[in-house]
């Protein structure tokens, strides 16, 4: 069955790359079709712990992280909602000596790429920061980062991206996509498509798409484990982070303070917070925030995320087929970097090239890998 749709881009996974994909496609005018199996926004990008900060991402990330931050300050003009974005600044943590000088270390280097960074220490440090413990010896602030729902933002991006002309098709999986040599052929359940353009978005899942095109890349499930507590008096005035990661904190307005550290377990499919993750890592988060000794923890959960050797993302075009664009293993990165990453996507199929450097995310760093060691295997048995 054929409803006889032609795309000029079809995108695979409604999250929050793909629904800001299609938002700014669709605003430059093009034929815009994104398929969702579920809902849009409703794994990995509806459920994270909503970080929006640029501190802390290795060098490669960071001009990617700027043009998206840039984003962010125009939501209620671009979806019609702020998704409750804070920018409260993120605080990360030393917790000694050497975390401080990783942090200034940090510091210099991002600043060479236009962030700022503060850092701070001692007797100054504490006395900003009464309500930190004195597990927390310095710490490394930049203003410019916050933190917001992500179950606001998500899927407000695919709203928007269909107020503007988007086809958005939610509970509709590809269970087909094939290059014929002049245009890309989709088939969902009950339907087939055509498009000029493909786009894979499609998160955790991305790398079964990109396998049929021949590039399956070394893609990891991951659970991040994240928790919410009681409402509390207000204390944390910044998104908090550590130094060698671990431990993630922020209260919002109502005073719940969100945490998150570890991993939970899962099936590929579905995420499941891991109890006795949660509380380690919330006797280690008590040394840093003493008020959080006697608080009740109301809920716990964990979604799907798919995480790459190197923790960068894939993102850019393939290396086997015309017009196919991947985006997806932001190895749980990605929420800040999404709205950015949909203008990029943009740039790419209407101007063919973007201004922001993505070459590190080529997603031939690892088929060039996989095709050296098949390669190297074959020699060796020869």
């Amino acid at each position: 069955m054929s409803d006889g749709t032609h795309y000029d881009v079809a995108i695979a996974g409604g999250g929050l790359v793909g629904a800001s994909a299609a938002l700014n496609l669709a605003k430059r005018g093009l034929r815009v079709g994104l398929f969702e199996r579920r809902f849009c926004g409703a794994q990995a990008s509806g459920v994270n712990y909503g970080g929006v900060r640029c501190q802390g991402r290795p060098a490669e990330q960071l001009p990617l992280a700027l043009r998206a931050r840039r984003v962010w300050d125009r939501l209620p003009e671009l979806i019609g909602s702020d998704g409750e974005f804070v920018v409260s600044g993120h605080l990360r943590l030393a917790r000694s000596d050497a975390d401080l000088d990783g942090l200034h270390r940090y510091a210099q280097m991002a600043r060479e790429h236009g962030l700022e960074l503060q850092v701070m220490a001692g007797d100054t440090f504490h006395r900003r920061y009464p309500w930190l413990g004195s597990r927390a010896v310095g710490g490394s602030l930049c203003a410019r980062d916050g933190h917001a729902n992500p179950r606001l933002v998500s899927p407000a991006f695919a709203r928007a991206a269909r107020e503007a002309g988007a086809d958005i098709r939610e509970n509709t999986a590809l269970t087909e996509a094939v290059f014929d040599g002049a245009r890309f052929r989709l088939r969902t359940r009950d339907a087939s498509f055509t498009a000029d353009w493909l786009i894979n978005t499609a998160g955790a899942w991305g790398n079964t798409l990109a396998a049929q095109f021949g590039e399956a890349v070394p893609l990891e499930p991951i659970y991040p484990n994240m928790w919410v507590t009681e409402p509390l008096p207000l204390f944390i005035t910044h998104n908090l982070g550590v130094f060698g990661g671990g431990i993630y904190a922020r209260q919002v307005e109502r005073g719940n303070v969100v945490i998150g550290g570890g991993r939970g377990s899962g099936n590929g499919e579905f995420g499941q917070p891991s109890t006795d993750t949660t509380r380690t890592v919330m006797r280690d988060a008590c040394q840093l925030l003493p008020m959080l000794e006697h608080a009740l923890v109301i809920r716990t959960w964990s979604g799907v995320e798919g995480a790459t050797p190197d923790d960068n993302p894939i993102i850019g075009a393939s290396s086997t087929t015309p017009r196919l664009l991947h985006a997806f293993g932001f190895s749980g990165g990605g929420f800040l970097l999404a709205p950015g990453v949909g203008e990029v996507l943009a740039d790419l199929v209407a101007d063919g090239a973007t201004a922001t450097p993505i070459g590190a995310f080529s997603v031939e760093r690892f088929t060039r890998a996989n095709a050296t060691s098949s390669l190297s295997t074959t020699h060796q048995m020869q």
